[in-house]
């Protein structure tokens, strides 16, 4: 039997999906999957979509493309799904006509990465750019969308946070993908009340939830929400043990999904769950039949589609 521990209070968990950029067979941006694509997050609950970020490929993506995905999100989001456009870019200018371009599509926020090539080197410096990016998008929200590991730019984001807004008024919060936890509790702390830090790190969110987060943006979460659900209500009512068992199930999918190549993986699972976003581009190399077949063999093993389908949990 699971060991129960005092009943927390039940907070809300808003998922919001990183999205895929569906392509067709040939690279095309497929645009008439994304209804689809957003029913699905309205079947399984979720707050809405993340677009364009690492998981929408956008930094492979042309501008006119990425306008083209930003304006067909914002299209059939309706009144209840959130739509943050990912508008990121080498150029702080391009980044600037993306944002704008996603507030008058309706977006709901706008969040943008670090220049990744010619690298702000400090604090203000990474202030200044994201001040640049957000003042062409005046009545949009913004976050700073933190990955070090894929931007290279490692700075302290307890040191960001104030600076950000004191000097941008549309300042929102931060999209927070590291592992470190700890600055994630900080950053929590030091966002105040009046703005958010989404949680990053798919494969362990429960130490983003165990640290206070109560927003988390993620790859999985476009067919694996129920788990993610599941695990929160475990917490919630102070069942630790059902919540490590539950986001164990999530972490081991995401592991045997990475030894696939990680996103061509993701992104190839969406054809078992109703809508099939297509390949990826180059340089990630899509999965063939055979890996195909394994991965959902290895998934199969590992109980995988049984919770993921909401099966009755055995204490």
């Amino acid at each position: 039997m699971s060991r129960q521990l005092e009943s927390s209070p039940v907070h809300s968990l808003g998922l919001i999906a990183a999205t895929f950029t569906a392509m067709h067979p040939d690279g095309s941006i497929d645009l008439e999957a994304i209804e689809r694509q957003a029913e699905g997050l309205r079947q399984h609950g979720l707050r809405g979509a993340f677009v364009c970020g690492t998981t929408g490929e956008g930094a492979s993506l042309t501008g006119e493309e990425r306008m083209a995905v930003t304006r067909r999100w914002c299209e059939v989001a309706g009144d209840d799904l959130e739509i943050i456009v990912h508008v990121g870019h080498a150029s702080v200018r391009e980044a600037g006509e993306l944002a704008a371009h996603a507030e008058a599509s309706g977006a709901a926020g706008v969040a943008a990465i670090a220049p990744f090539y010619f690298r702000p080197r400090g604090v203000p410096e990474l202030v200044d750019c994201c001040a640049r990016i957000a003042a062409t998008a005046p009545q949009t929200r913004f976050y700073y969308y933190h990955i070090p590991e894929v931007s290279h730019v490692h700075l302290p984001m307890t040191e960001f946070l104030p600076a950000a807004a004191a000097a941008i008024p549309t300042f929102a919060g931060l999209k927070f993908t590291d592992t470190d936890v700890a600055t994630y509790a900080l950053c929590i702390e030091r966002a105040g009340e009046d703005r958010e830090v989404f949680f990053g790190p798919d494969e362990m969110l429960l130490a983003g939830v165990s640290m206070g987060g109560r927003a988390a943006v993620g790859t999985t979460y476009n067919f694996a929400a129920p788990i993610y659900q599941r695990m929160f209500a475990a917490f919630s009512r102070g069942d630790l043990d059902e919540a490590r068992r539950t986001q164990l199930i999530a972490t081991r999918m995401i592991e045997t999904c990475a030894g696939y190549g990680g996103l061509p993986a993701f992104k190839a699972m969406t054809r078992w769950f109703g809508v099939d976003c297509g390949p990826c581009r180059a340089p990630l190399v899509s999965l063939d039949d055979a890996q195909m077949e394994s991965l959902r063999a290895d998934l199969e093993r590992q109980g995988f589609f049984a919770e993921v389908a909401g099966s009755p949990v055995t204490a």
